[in-house]
């Protein structure tokens, strides 16, 4: 079973940008045909997908979402990483990273002053 957790700080500035860490283990983030999420929850609001980073490396974002993230990932650290430029108190949220049936925990970032 693919276990994933997620790292990074908890508290950022408004216009700052966030970034997060997911650290995989019990598979590869190269495995054929496996695609690696960020989703992320604000408080009293519904799952949002963010985008995605494919086990060919290629990425895939939300359009609401793309002119300010990236997701890139480090193969050597079985690692892959969320970028959010320019945030505000509205990316306030719980922010987790996934693949398929398997979630991290989440982990919650909040952007205040």
């Amino acid at each position: 079973q693919v276990q994933l957790q997620e790292s990074g700080p908890g508290l950022v500035k408004p216009s700052q940008t966030l970034s997060l860490t997911c650290t995989v283990s019990g598979g590869s983030i190269t495995t054929n045909y496996y695609y690696w999420s960020w989703i992320r929850q604000p408080p009293g609001k519904g799952l949002e997908w963010m985008g995605n980073i494919a086990y060919s490396g290629n990425t895939y974002y939300s359009p609401s979402l793309k002119s300010r993230t990236s997701i890139s990932r480090d193969t050597s650290k079985n690692q892959f990483t969320l970028q959010l430029s320019s945030v505000t108190p509205e990316d306030t949220a719980v922010y987790y990273c996934a693949s398929h049936a398997d979630w991290g925990k989440g982990t919650l970032v909040t952007v205040s002053p």
